[in-house]
């Protein structure tokens, strides 16, 4: 196991400086130039080149692209995650703000996804060919389906403007305000757990159904054991095992979160972050954010494959 995780450490270096390098590659490839970004408009036509000159001096902007690279990535290896050239401060402490609550509003919907999405597959596979299938599989389908942004437009229009329940945008943390955080927070949650809800409980049905098929759980009843025993200790560690992967890519958006509801509900998170850093052409903000993100998501591919071999004992790694 030991050399296993070391084997894959080595192949996430491998794979963060692959994709440093096509991120920093990438963002200059963007058309415009990031100092004309935060010029006022107003003082743009009375810049004057060696002024523009002296801008891209101060940040890098004028060394040879290898230089750039270098200065960047070795920036984040010491720890500097360089200076957002809009907003004028440190691209780690923007992160800082933004994180926390992109992981406020990830995490209540990863829980609420796990709690609701899970059981409800386990209970269609038990239930198989029941209304209660053919119900909580046709809302899997349709939460499958349904396009994240246009249920957060109808939530909002719907208990914000219509019914005037809830705030349709804003964000405030819930150490300042715990009501207020509650109810800001209400319409964005249920946006972002709708899908990995729908998504969790289709492959615990199908996981499970594949399960109950086995010859040991055929066994299982033919011994006698009473329906939870049977289903609780024998078919559904073995039923996980998929749902794990799903599970594992859920945890990178409890830091990513969603775009596209940050952008509805104006909510300062990481998606949207990432989002106005590349409207704004701000290189240091697009590589960090990417480059963390890229880590998340290597780390919790490391975190679900390990898990396999508790789940399944039949699971070696050499």
């Amino acid at each position: 196991m030991g050399s296993y995780i070391i084997r894959r450490l080595v192949v996430l270096v491998i794979v963060l400086l692959i994709v440093s390098v096509i991120v920093f590659i990438a963002v200059r490839l963007l058309p415009g130039d990031p100092i004309l970004m935060f010029i006022p408009q107003e003082e743009l036509q009375y810049a004057t080149e060696e002024y523009l000159d002296e801008l891209r001096h101060e940040y890098g902007l004028d060394k040879p692209l290898i230089m750039q690279y270098f200065d960047w990535i070795s920036g984040v290896v010491r720890g500097d995650f360089g200076i957002s050239i809009v907003q004028k401060i440190p691209v780690l402490q923007l992160i800082s703000q933004r994180v926390p609550i992109s992981f406020h509003l990830g995490i209540l919907a990863f829980i609420i996804s796990l709690v609701i999405g899970v059981p409800a597959g386990i209970l269609c596979a038990i239930r198989r060919g029941t209304w209660i299938d053919t119900l909580v599989t046709s809302l899997a389908n349709i939460g499958t389906c349904i396009p994240v942004f246009w249920l957060g437009i109808l939530l909002v229009f719907l208990f914000g403007v219509n019914l005037g329940w809830l705030p349709t945008f804003g964000y405030t943390s819930p150490f300042t305000d715990f009501w207020k955080s509650t109810r800001q927070s209400i319409l964005p949650v249920i946006c972002l757990a709708i899908p990995p809800i729908a998504s969790n409980a289709r492959l615990a049905r199908s996981s499970m159904l594949e399960v109950m098929r086995q010859d040991y759980i055929r066994t299982a009843w033919s011994k006698g054991l009473s329906e939870q025993v049977v289903i609780f200790r024998h078919a559904l560690k073995n039923g996980l095992v998929p749902i794990v992967t799903l599970v594992g890519m859920g945890v990178v958006h409890i830091i990513g979160g969603s775009v596209l509801i940050e952008t509805v509900f104006n909510i300062p998170g990481m998606g949207r972050l990432m989002v106005t850093g590349v409207l704004t052409h701000d290189y240091p903000v697009i590589q960090d954010t990417v480059f963390i993100f890229t880590i998340l998501v290597m780390l919790a591919n490391l975190f679900v494959d390990i898990s396999y071999g508790w789940l399944d004992p039949r699971v070696k790694y050499s």
